[in-house]
C-alpha cells in the first residue's frame, strides 16, 4: 500500500517554482503577488490563510492578507475586490470561504477578476473547463491531479467514483477526471446524498474521491482490494484527550481502509497540501497570463 504524501509531493512542486520564481526576479522582474482576504476569525480559516501566506513566502512569492472583521458589509468586501482586481501589481485574488451568512458567496465570486481567479471559482473559468479550454483550475482538483502525476498513478480506462458534488471539489473532479488530460480518461460516476446504491458503486471503483465532509463515511466494506483513494476531506472533531481540544478527520476511515488500498491519501498530509500547491501554481499562471 502506498500513502500518497501531500509533503513530499507539494515540495517537489514548490521546488519548481521557486526555481522559477528565482529566475524572473533575476531578470529584474517582480514576484508573482497572491491577494487573501479573510473576512472574521474562523480557527479554520485562520490555518488555512497562514498556511498559504507561510507557503508564498517559501517559493518566493509575494502575500498579501487583508483581514476584514466578521460584520464587514458585501458592499464594502466587494469594493475591496474590486480595489485588487485594478491592481497591477497583485497577480491572484482569493477570499477564504466559507464567508459570514450576510454575505452572498456567490456575488464575490462573481466579482473576483476571472484572470486573476486563482481558486478557479469564477462561472467563467468553471466554463471554460467544462469545454476543457485553458484555464485555471479549482485549486483542490488541481492539487490531486498533481499527487496523481507525482506519483505516477495511472487513470486511463478506470472506473473513478466521486462522492459528493460540490462546485469546489466533488463538480469540477469529476470533470478532470473524465476529461482527455494525463491524470484523466476515466468513466466517472458522481455521487451525492440522494444516491440510493452507494456502497455497490464503490465497490466497482477503481480510483474513489471522498469529498462529502463528512468524518470516516468511506468504510473498507465499501471499497474493494487495489482501489485508490483520494480523501478529500478535513473536518475538526471535538476530542477532549487532544492537546487543541479536536482533531482532524478525513471523510475515510483511514485505518481500516488503508489495508485494502493500493495508494491512499492520509489526513492530514494529503489533499490539504497538495490544494495550496495548485494555488501556487495558478498565481505564477496568472503572473505569466497577465504580465507576460
Amino acid at each position: 500500500m502506498l500513502v500518497l504524501d501531500g509533503k513530499l509531493a507539494a515540495a517537489a512542486v514548490k521546488e519548481v517554482l521557486k526555481a522559477e520564481t528565482a529566475e524572473l526576479v533575476k531578470k529584474g522582474m517582480p514576484a508573482p503577488h497572491l491577494a487573501a482576504i479573510l473576512v472574521g476569525n474562523n480557527g479554520a480559516s485562520e490555518t488555512y490563510v497562514a498556511s498559504k501566506v507561510k507557503n508564498c513566502e517559501e517559493t518566493g512569492f509575494e502575500s498579501t492578507l487583508i483581514r476584514l472583521p466578521v460584520d464587514t458589509t458585501e458592499s464594502v468586501l466587494l469594493e475591496t475586490i474590486q480595489s485588487l482586481n485594478n491592481n497591477p501589481s497583485i497577480d491572484g485574488i482569493l477570499v477564504q470561504l466559507p464567508l459570514p451568512k450576510h454575505i452572498s458567496e456567490e456575488k464575490v465570486i462573481e466579482t473576483i477578476d476571472p484572470r486573476k481567479d486563482v481558486d478557479g471559482f469564477h462561472p467563467s473559468n468553471i466554463g471554460r473547463l467544462v469545454q476543457g479550454l485553458p484555464t485555471f483550475i479549482p485549486a483542490t482538483p488541481y492539487g490531486i491531479l498533481l499527487l496523481l502525476a507525482h506519483y505516477n498513478i495511472s487513470t486511463k480506462g478506470k472506473h473513478a467514483v466521486v462522492i459528493g458534488r460540490s462546485n469546489i471539489v466533488g463538480r469540477p473532479m469529476s470533470i478532470l477526471l473524465s476529461s482527455n488530460i494525463p491524470q484523466g480518461n476515466c468513466t466517472v460516476t458522481l455521487c451525492h446524498s440522494h444516491t440510493p446504491n452507494l456502497k455497490e458503486l464503490c465497490l466497482q471503483a477503481d480510483i474513489v474521491v471522498a469529498a462529502l465532509g463528512k468524518p470516516e463515511f468511506v468504510t473498507a466494506d465499501m471499497v474493494k482490494v487495489g482501489a485508490v483513494i483520494i480523501d478529500v476531506g478535513i473536518t475538526r472533531v471535538e476530542d477532549a484527550t487532544a492537546k487543541k481540544g479536536f482533531r482532524i478527520k478525513g471523510d475515510v476511515l483511514y485505518q481500516d481502509v488503508a489495508p485494502k488500498a493500493s495508494a491512499i491519501t492520509p489526513v492530514p498530509g494529503g489533499v490539504g497540501l497538495m490544494t495550496i500547491a495548485g494555488l501556487l501554481k495558478n498565481t505564477l499562471q496568472a503572473y505569466q497570463n497577465n504580465r507576460g
